[in-house]
């Protein structure tokens, strides 16, 4: 009888096992949702994608507003050439700076109103291909050295944050500042700023 109840006990010991390997496979799946890119998803609290879009979007709608753009088109009878300088992070958090410059040319690109100038790296690699086509391509086709649009304008920025945490709470405020820059004469036609102000709140915050 001893035997007997040894061998039912290492059965049902076994089966045990078996179903809490199966739950924990099952517990550690990867589950997959595909959303819509222009909905707004706030998880962490921290800068995402939506601050950046709906930052520059409002930002470069402000500037592209002011007096600065029809008086340069009324004297020069041309839309000014842009180009976007460094945004720097001075923030508690990453921010991807790439994306929201991304998002500011995009939004001055689709305004129509000024024409867009290639950044630095951009140009290093425009100029090599101009250096190759010298080389290469057939005269009718190739672009000469010395014939670029030099940019009118800069715009150059920060992003700041402020945090304030107390127990389970905490407040994220986000200072963007972009500054337009006339390169003929650094004046600064245009100065602009926006806020964003968000309260988090859960168990085990961490920042």
């Amino acid at each position: 009888m001893m035997g007997f109840s040894f061998r039912i006990n290492s059965s049902l010991v076994q089966a045990l096992a078996v179903s809490a390997l199966a739950l924990s496979i099952a517990g550690c799946g990867t589950s997959v949702e595909r959303i819509d890119t222009a909905e707004v998803k706030d998880l962490s609290g921290a800068w995402n994608d939506t601050d950046s879009r709906l930052v520059s979007e409002e930002m470069i709608q402000d500037v592209l507003s002011r007096d600065w753009l029809p008086e340069f088109t009324r004297k020069y009878s041309k839309k000014p050439a842009v180009i976007v300088g460094e945004v720097l992070n001075l923030s508690h958090e990453h921010v991807n700076v790439n994306t929201f410059t991304a998002d500011m040319e995009r939004a001055l690109i689709n305004s129509g109103k000024v024409q867009f100038v290639a950044s630095r790296n951009e140009r290093g690699e425009v100029r090599e291909e101009r250096k190759d086509q010298d080389i290469h391509a057939a005269e009718a086709t190739r672009k000469p050295m010395g014939q670029e649009r030099g940019a009118d304008y800069m715009l150059k920025g920060t992003i700041n944050t402020i945090i304030d945490t107390s127990g389970s709470s905490q407040v994220r405020y986000y200072q963007v500042d972009l500054t337009f820059i006339s390169l003929a004469d650094n004046v600064k036609v245009w100065v602009g700023q926006k806020k964003i102000k968000k309260l988090v709140k859960r168990g085990n915050l961490r920042y």
